[in-house]
């Protein structure tokens, strides 16, 4: 991969790699069970995105040098990882929770099907992941699926801190630590499991992923903020009409700014050590931040 790496082209190429693999995860039922579950589980991993989760996981395999490769233990990991975000945008999407009728710019999968149908999409999608991952031969596969099962059960704690902090006003530790387990943990994941998958260890590598989860977060917060609807695929302003309380709304735009900006230099000050060959996760990271959508 050269230095000066084009990052649309290389999050297209990881889709191209990963859609036929999310679609055979989704068909693995396909003629044993309901048709209707199937096709909902298709709905929800097809669905377009931008794959940065699976693009961390790829870049941060390469960057240490291990195999990314189509049938690598980096692509089975990513495909997992994808399946597990996946469930949680659907239970997030949910009435009982945020309550959206768009999610990348079409239906949530309750507004596609029924509520009853979008829980069970996200109950079978946890259980496709973990099944998926530990189907590897590799004996480290275990160990990925320990650190994603732990993280995606950060995630959850992390929506369930979300769900009590509406209508209430949240002090700043209180809101970073809702954005280190709901949004930073499955991202530290992704650039630890990646890393993992080339032999590195997962402790010296999360923080990085960990420093890319919260820029991502305020990231999103800023454009719930300032961009509309349209642009970001699902409903814009949210956030402030469910009284939530975000980083930008207590420290304010600007500084929101800087402070991902500084996470996105600390991160890729660590990552500066391994030289050319991390170019891809360098771009994958700053993307994170500077994305519009």
């Amino acid at each position: 991969m050269p230095p000066d790496v084009d990052i649309q082209s290389y999050l297209r190429s990881v889709t191209e790699r990963l859609e036929p693999r999310l679609a055979a995860l989704a068909d693995e039922r396909r003629g044993q069970g309901p048709e209707r579950l199937v096709e909902a589980i298709r709905y929800a991993l097809l669905g377009g995105g931008k794959r940065l989760r699976p693009a961390l996981v790829l870049a941060a395999c390469e960057a240490h040098g291990g195999d990314a490769s189509d049938g690598s233990l980096a692509m089975r990991f990513a495909v997992a990882l994808e399946a597990v975000h996946t469930y949680s945008l659907v239970h997030d999407d949910l009435p009982a929770m945020d309550d959206d009728d768009l999610r990348r710019g079409r239906p949530t999968v309750h507004k596609a099907y029924d509520e009853a149908t979008a829980v069970l999409v996200g109950d079978a999608l946890q259980s496709l992941a973990f099944r998926h991952l530990l189907a590897a031969p590799q004996p480290t596969a275990a160990a990925l699926a320990r650190l994603l099962a732990e993280n995606a059960y950060l995630m959850v704690e992390g929506q369930a801190r979300d769900i009590q902090g509406e209508h209430a006003r949240l002090a700043e530790a209180e809101v970073l630590e809702l954005m280190r387990t709901k949004t930073g943990a499955l991202l530290a994941s992704a650039v630890a499991g990646g890393a993992a998958c080339a032999g590195a260890a997962v402790e010296a590598v999360y923080p990085i992923g960990l420093k890319l989860g919260l820029a991502f977060q305020i990231a999103d917060d800023l454009l719930d903020l300032t961009a509309d609807t349209q642009t970001l695929g699902k409903r814009a302003g949210k956030d402030a009409d469910a009284g939530k309380s975000t980083l930008p709304a207590l420290v304010g735009i600007e500084e929101a700014r800087r402070r991902a900006a500084a996470l996105l230099d600390e991160a890729l000050a660590a990552l500066a050590p391994l030289g050319a060959r991390a170019e891809p996760l360098r771009a994958v990271a700053r993307y994170v931040v500077a994305r519009k959508k």
